[in-house]
């Protein structure tokens, strides 16, 4: 057997033990967040788990309750409050994890997350002036004006820096600075905005920004999920790809990639997707930082791999976070972003000074290049 043979053997050998544990850790991270989600709905309304399926079984099945019994309202709470709540949280979880890998394979920086292109700064502007100042981009009013406001505000600092990258270079670095100088600028409106404002609208506008999944409907789930599948899909086409931008940009185009051109498609992608979920969600931070980051540490880092399995971890960390954020007190909703910084920074923090494997270093750090 030649060195060719070998290395090919080698090859197959490594790729059917790798799709072995992710087929495992994908069925059992999948029957986690299933959990997580019954166990949920369960929590929020004072029911056991098997009588929670037996609502949501009997709800699809066609069964009724005589108006307004017990039964009734649990029903009525679970299938307009309880599961629209879980899914959106599913939903936002998986987006910002799609959107952290990305950032994190197409930057070839393990700090980089779905904010670093100023979306979050851009999408608080939008929110923020709907909400305080009534100013609108769009005819659109009520609860579905704020989320179209932040959407647009969102794609504002996204296709600045796309369009100034595609004159001056699209390098990592590039886009990271100038993610930061739009996000200070934009912030800075925000407060300009904010310090002029009544408390009233004050406090609805800071509620929105750290990030609540409080009031979610039936009708904020299509977008999401179908900025989420599509987005998926995308990556996962185009995971190899990501692969080898982790040999640097002249390693990338010796290998027949256009690297300006594949960075700037996979920075439309994430900035739809991140507008698509902060304009109904606000800003929750770390998901998209830490899930690719707990993924590597099990399965290596093979966006293939890496992909699936953050955005179910993504999804599970949005769950915990909400069930936390309904658990800490009876007397106020507190906003799952702050649940989530109050996770995911530990959890950072921990992977920083415990990790010792190649890609998950954070400032020595690559990903294979495979073909």
């Amino acid at each position: 057997m030649n060195d060719s043979d070998s290395r090919e053997l080698m090859k197959s050998q490594y790729l059917s033990l790798m799709a072995r544990r992710v087929g495992m850790c994908i069925v059992l991270l999948l029957g986690v967040v299933l959990f997580a989600g019954l166990f949920s709905v369960s929590s929020y309304n004072g029911v056991s788990l098997l009588e929670s399926y037996g609502y949501i079984w009997d709800h699809i099945t066609g069964v009724t309750y005589p108006l307004r019994s017990p039964e009734w309202w649990a029903d009525y709470y679970i299938w307009n409050t309880s599961l629209p709540r879980v899914f959106v949280a599913i939903l936002a979880g998986m987006g910002l994890a799609v959107c952290g890998t990305i950032m994190q394979a197409i930057m070839n920086n393990p700090l980089a997350d779905p904010y670093a292109t100023g979306i979050s700064s851009g999408a608080c502007l939008g929110a923020v002036a709907a909400i305080i100042s009534g100013i609108s981009f769009s005819t659109i009013v009520g609860e579905m004006g704020i989320v179209t406001n932040a959407f647009i505000g969102a794609l504002i600092p996204a296709f600045i820096i796309i369009a100034v990258a595609r004159r001056i270079g699209s390098s990592p670095a590039t886009l990271i600075l100038l993610g930061t100088a739009i996000s200070y600028f934009f912030n800075a409106l925000v407060t300009l905005i904010m310090v002029s404002s009544d408390p009233a609208a004050l406090q609805d506008a800071y509620l929105w920004q750290v990030g609540s999944l409080s009031g979610m409907s039936w009708e904020d789930l299509p977008v999401m999920a179908v900025a989420t599948v599509l987005s998926a899909a995308f990556s996962l086409s185009v995971a190899r790809q990501m692969n080898v931008l982790s040999v640097g940009d002249k390693g990338a185009r010796s290998l027949g990639i256009d690297v300006g051109k594949f960075r700037m498609i996979c920075l439309v992608v994430v900035s739809l997707l991140t507008a698509a979920i902060v304009s109904y969600v606000g800003i929750i931070g770390f998901v998209g930082l830490v899930a690719p980051h707990i993924v590597r540490i099990v399965v290596g880092s093979d966006n293939r791999f890496v992909i699936p399995l953050s955005m179910l971890t993504g999804a599970l960390l949005m769950l915990i976070a909400d069930y936390m954020a309904l658990s800490v007190t009876v007397t106020a909703d507190i906003p799952v972003g702050v649940i989530m910084s109050m996770i995911g920074s530990p959890i950072f923090f921990l992977l920083i000074v415990f990790n010792r494997r190649g890609y998950g270093r954070l400032y020595r750090w690559h990903s294979p290049a495979s073909p």
